[in-house]
């Protein structure tokens, strides 16, 4: 586990998105895991940002978001499609074909999963997954639990992860969907390369767990230290908990 500490989120998120560049210039038909939510937002920006400096050739690149909300189909200005839409993939030479998302509006949810699990085993799994941490401990969509679950599935949120998620839809929690769409634990341990974003005090004792602590379902992030290669990019705040393990 490579711990980076940067004295700002932005000093952070523009190292990670550099470090993504050059992963897609070196492995052009990478398949990219992404996440969404406040947290990644300054390393899509950053991105953006390279593309419009030394345009970045996504065009053999392949995405895989980790999760989508129940009941908004693609289209609607609150999934997570069309937050992806604004932030990066409008920025960047990805075809759509190579875009592939849940579908939070699908008939039948369970076969949904099903069916976006297979897709991602038939690209051979998440060569790079960028992934966020709750301040809970969370990654995706899947929370502190008795048990985890491996694959794709359907999660209820909590009230804290609709509070969290608020901010997209005009500050009110009461519109945020109950459930959500997310990808298994399985798919993000067993990824090639993982990056973990981590901003602020209030992710200071997740961090700390992810980092330091057991293996527990109770901090789903803290599985990560099983992971083969994983990098957990962080500003000074969030770093602020952990006992000496900084680069």
């Amino acid at each position: 586990m490579h711990i980076r500490v940067f004295e700002s989120e932005q000093e952070a998120a523009a190292a990670c998105a550099a470090r993504i560049a050059e992963a897609v210039t070196a492995h052009p038909s990478l398949v990219l895991g992404l996440p969404t939510g406040r947290t990644p937002l300054n390393v899509y920006r950053e991105l953006v940002a390279l593309q419009a400096r030394r345009r970045l050739d996504w065009s053999m690149a392949r995405t895989f978001n980790l999760e989508e909300w129940v009941g908004l189909s693609p289209e609607e200005g609150g999934s997570f499609h069309a937050y992806m839409e604004r932030h990066l993939f409008r920025h960047v030479n990805l075809s759509k074909e190579r875009i592939h998302f849940l579908d939070g509006a699908a008939p039948d949810l369970a076969q949904e999963c099903e069916r976006y699990e297979a897709e991602l085993m038939a690209e051979g799994g998440l060569g790079l997954v960028l992934v966020g941490v709750g301040a809970d401990g969370h990654l995706a969509f899947n929370a502190p639990s008795d048990s985890l679950r491996a694959r794709c599935h359907r999660a209820k949120l909590s009230r804290g992860a609709r509070e969290a998620n608020a901010m997209f839809f005009g500050d009110d929690a009461s519109r945020v969907p109950l459930e959500v769409l997310t990808l298994g634990m399985g798919a993000l341990i067993q990824s090639r390369r993982a990056m973990l974003l981590a901003f602020g005090a209030q992710k200071a004792e997740a961090v700390k767990a992810l980092v330091e602590g057991p293996l527990t379902p109770s901090c789903p992030a803290s599985f990560l230290q099983l992971h083969r290669d994983v990098e957990v990019w962080l500003d000074v705040p969030a770093a602020s908990a952990l006992a000496g393990r900084v680069q």
